[in-house]
């Protein structure tokens, strides 16, 4: 979240944040995105059990508060419905801890180093109503080293992620979609 701010604060950015938001009122990054101005809202989902619309509803309600035209998904850990994904479509972007289609979902690094892959990386995608799915917009990749852990290889990915995602969001809020790749 940090780096796509640093992104949007570059002079002639073609995209400015209007809201950081959360589902977990402690989460850090709503502290860090009040110091620097931008408005922040937090809508836990816990009280919203057992409905997943109403909470959303109450996301996309902050979201035209706000004046959003685009979202940026960075570590939001819940799968959205597609009615809220069909609300944003081609309007949302979302980055994963793998070089997709490979390794939906999580423990992403784990599953890259059972499988013995040479290389794992990272994926900026549009989100779709599909788990971790959507056009491509950019992929960056990184070697695996011998003797890597899951947490030494998401510790490379994370540096990549911090690079591939502000590129991608500019690329995409001036209108280009086609995807890039960083290595």
């Amino acid at each position: 979240m940090l780096a796509l701010l640093d992104e949007m604060e570059k002079p002639g950015a073609p995209a400015e944040p209007v809201l950081v938001m959360s589902n977990d009122p402690e989460a850090g990054g709503l502290a860090k995105a009040a110091a620097r101005g931008v408005a922040t809202a937090a809508i836990p989902h816990r009280p919203f059990r057992g409905d997943r619309a109403a909470h959303e509803a109450a996301l996309m309600e902050k979201l035209r508060e706000a004046g959003a035209d685009l979202v940026c998904l960075a570590g939001y850990m819940r799968i959205l419905t597609p009615g809220f994904t069909g609300a944003w479509e081609g309007r949302m972007l979302n980055i994963h801890p793998s070089l997709l289609p490979k390794y939906k979902g999580l423990h992403t690094h784990a599953r890259a180093l059972e499988a013995g892959d040479a290389e794992h990386g990272c994926t900026v995608h549009e989100v779709t109503a599909a788990l971790d799915d959507g056009p491509i917009l950019g992929q960056a990749r990184v070697k695996v080293e011998p003797g890597d852990t899951p947490e030494s290889l998401a510790a490379r990915v994370l540096t990549q992620e911090h690079r591939l995602y502000p590129a991608v969001l500019t690329r995409f809020a001036a209108g280009e979609r086609a995807p890039i790749a960083l290595d």
